[in-house]
C-alpha cells in the first residue's frame, strides 16, 4: 500500500534527472502515471520519445501502470492533449507535477532574447498552461457534484528565490512559478485542488554541467543514498501530492539530500515613516531613515569610479 494508491498523476519533464524520480516515486506509491518528455536537450532543442518510454517501461517492470506523452506543456493544445490523455487512458486525473524545464545560462549582458524567451516558456507558461487545463477539468468535475481531492506541485529553485548568477531567465522563472502557486493555491480551494512547490537538489543533465568530476547518472542508477541523487526530493512531492497533505496548500519548501525545509514567503519587514508626518516623502530625506532604521548601517554603498 502506497500513499497513492487509486490516484492518477501527470509528470512533466519525467524522461530525466528530477522528473524521472518524482514519476518513479509516485508509480512505487501506488499512482497511476502519465509519464511527459518532449525529449529535447537540456538547452530545448530537438526531440526524442525514447526517455518517456523507457520510465514507463521501467514503471510497468515493477508492476506499476504508465502511459508516455511527448506533448510540449507550453503550447496550448499539447497541454490540454496531454491531461486529457490522464482521463482516456486511466479514468481521471488527481495530481500534476510540473517539472518540465530547460536551461540556457548567460550573464545579463550576455543572454539573448531568445535564451531569455525560451527558458521562461518552458517553465513559467509550460506551468500555467498545464495548471489551466487541469483546473479546468477539476473545476467541471466539482460543479458536476463530484468531491474532488486534487493536488499540484511545483517546481521551483533557490536560483529564483535567493537568486543566481547567470540565471536571470530561469530565476525569474522559478520566482514566477513560486508566485502562481499560491496563486494556484488560492483560486483552487473553491474546487478541492491544492497547490504546493519544492525545490528540489541532486546532479542532474542541468545541473551537473557546472560541476567538475561529477558522474551524472538517472536517479534508479544509484544503488544505495548519495546526497546527489535528484530522486531524494521525490518522497515531499509524494506526500504533498497524497491525501495525508490535505492540510497543506500554498506553500513553498526545499527538499535536499535528507533534509527538508519550509520557505518562508516574502513578508513585510522594518518599516520607517516620514519624520515629517503625514506627507510625501523628500527623496533626500529618505536615505538616513532607511539606513538608521531598515538597515542599521551607514554604509555608503557602491562607489562609482576612482577606484
Amino acid at each position: 500500500m502506497g500513499v497513492l494508491d487509486g490516484k492518477v498523476a501527470i509528470v512533466t519533464g519525467a524522461g530525466h534527472g528530477i522528473g524521472r524520480g518524482e514519476a518513479l516515486e509516485l508509480a512505487a506509491q501506488g499512482a497511476k502515471v502519465v509519464v511527459n518528455d518532449v525529449g529535447g536537450t537540456a538547452s530545448g532543442e530537438g526531440a526524442d520519445q525514447r526517455p518517456a518510454d523507457e520510465v514507463v517501461e521501467v514503471i510497468r517492470s515493477a508492476g506499476g501502470e504508465a502511459v508516455a506523452n511527448y506533448d510540449d506543456v507550453a503550447d496550448w493544445e499539447g497541454a490540454g492533449r496531454l491531461v486529457a490523455q490522464a482521463y482516456e487512458a486511466f479514468g481521471g486525473h488527481d495530481v500534476l507535477v510540473n517539472n518540465a524545464g530547460i536551461i540556457r545560462d548567460r550573464m545579463i549582458v550576455s543572454m539573448t532574447e531568445e535564451d531569455f524567451d525560451s527558458v521562461v516558456r518552458v517553465h513559467l507558461k509550460g506551468t500555467f498552461v498545464t495548471t489551466h487545463h487541469a483546473c479546468v477539468r477539476w473545476r467541471q468535475r466539482t460543479k458536476d457534484g463530484e468531491q474532488v481531492r486534487a493536488a499540484i506541485v511545483n517546481t521551483v529553485s533557490s536560483a529564483g528565490l535567493q537568486g543566481n548568477v547567470g540565471q536571470a531567465n530561469y530565476g525569474a522563472a522559478k520566482a514566477g512559478i513560486a508566485a502562481l502557486t499560491v496563486i494556484a493555491s488560492l483560486e483552487g480551494s473553491r474546487y478541492g485542488v491544492r497547490a504546493n512547490a519544492v525545490a528540489p537538489g541532486g546532479v542532474t543533465r542541468l545541473t551537473g554541467g557546472v560541476l567538475k568530476d561529477v558522474e551524472i547518472k538517472e536517479p534508479d542508477a544509484y544503488t544505495e543514498y548519495s546526497r546527489l541523487n535528484p530522486q531524494n526530493s521525490a518522497p515531499m512531492v509524494a506526500w504533498l501530492a497524497s491525501d495525508q497533505a490535505l492540510h497543506v496548500t500554498g506553500q513553498v519548501f526545499r527538499a535536499v539530500g535528507a533534509n527538508i525545509a519550509h520557505y518562508e514567503p516574502w513578508r513585510l519587514g522594518a518599516a520607517v515613516d516620514n519624520p515629517a508626518g503625514e506627507e510625501r516623502w523628500d527623496p533626500a530625506a529618505i536615505g538616513p531613515e532607511v539606513n538608521a532604521h531598515v538597515f542599521h548601517s551607514r554604509h555608503p554603498g557602491l562607489k562609482m569610479g576612482g577606484g
